[in-house]
C-alpha cells in the first residue's frame, strides 16, 4: 500500500517515471517476516507491472537470525532471508551489522543502483538481537546456546570504537565523552517525556474530527 500511494492519486493520473525516481521507498523488514509473509512475494512480484512501478523499492533485512523465538531453520526453506527476491533477479548485498562501515558502503551502492537503474535492490544486514523481542521476552529460553554467545560477544558499538582507537582516528577519552554525552542527552529527553501531555491531532481529533468508521450504507 505504501508503495501504491506512489504511483499516483488517482487511477487515471500518470506519473511519468522520472517524477516517481525522486521519492525512494525504503522498507525495512525482519530476517524472519522477509522470508515469511506473503506480502513480500506480492510486492517483488508487483514491481515490474506498469500499473505498480515505483522506480524501485530499496529492501533493508534486519536480520537478526530469529523470528520472536523461532531459529531460520524452522521458519524458511533457503540459506538467507533475502533470497525470495531471487524471483526477480534483484541484487542483494550481504553486510556485517558489527562493521557499520560495510552497512554503509553496502547502503550506497544499493541506492546507487535503484537512482540508475530504477530496480528493486535488497540489503541484508547479517546481525543479532542482544535482548528479547520485549520486556517481557527471556531469549535464553528458547535460545540458550545462541545467547550464551552473544552476551559474551562484545556490542557493535565496542567492536567500532576499538578499530577506531587503534588505528587513531579517536581516543579513549573522546570515545568515553561521546557516550557520556548521548548518555546525558537520552537523560534530558527521559525527562522531557514524563511531562508530556498528548494533543487532540495526535488522536485523529482536530482537522480529523469528521472521521468515523464506515457503516452498512456507506
Amino acid at each position: 500500500a505504501k508503495q501504491d500511494q506512489l504511483a499516483g492519486r488517482e487511477r487515471g493520473e500518470i506519473v511519468p517515471l522520472s517524477e516517481r525516481a525522486k521519492v525512494m521507498p525504503l522498507l525495512l523488514h525482519g530476517d524472519a517476516a522477509f522470508a515469511g509473509q506473503g506480502v513480500i512475494a506480492e510486492i517483488l512480484g508487483l514491481s515490474g507491472l506498469r500499473g505498480h512501478r515505483v522506480a524501485g523499492t530499496l529492501h533493508f533485512i534486519i536480520n537478526n537470525q530469529i523470528g520472536f523465538t523461532t531459529n531460520p531453520r524452522f521458519s524458511r526453506s533457503s540459506p538467507y532471508p533475502s533470497d525470495v527476491a531471487k524471483m526477480i533477479e534483484a541484487p542483494i548485498f550481504h553486510v556485517n551489522g558489527d562493521d557499520p562501515e560495510a552497512v554503509v558502503h553496502g547502503a550506497k551502492v544499493a541506492t546507487e543502483f535503484r537512482m540508475k537503474f530504477h530496480k528493486p535492490v535488497v540489503v541484508d544486514m547479517f546481525c543479532y538481537r542482544r535482548f528479547g523481542h520485549n520486556e517481557g521476552d527471556e531469549p535464553a529460553f528458547t535460545q540458550p546456546i545462541m545467547y550464551r554467545a552473544i552476551r559474551t560477544h562484545k556490542t557493535t558499538v565496542q567492536i567500532y570504537a576499538d578499530r577506531l582507537i587503534a588505528e587513531g582516528h579517536i581516543t579513549q577519552a573522546e570515545f568515553d565523552k561521546m557516550k557520556a554525552d548521548w548518555r546525558a542527552h537520552l537523560e534530558v529527553e527521559w525527562e522531557v517525556g514524563q511531562s508530556y501531555k498528548p494533543n487532540k491531532a495526535d488522536w485523529l481529533d482536530g482537522a480529523w474530527s469528521g472521521l468515523r468508521t464506515a457503516d452498512n450504507q456507506d
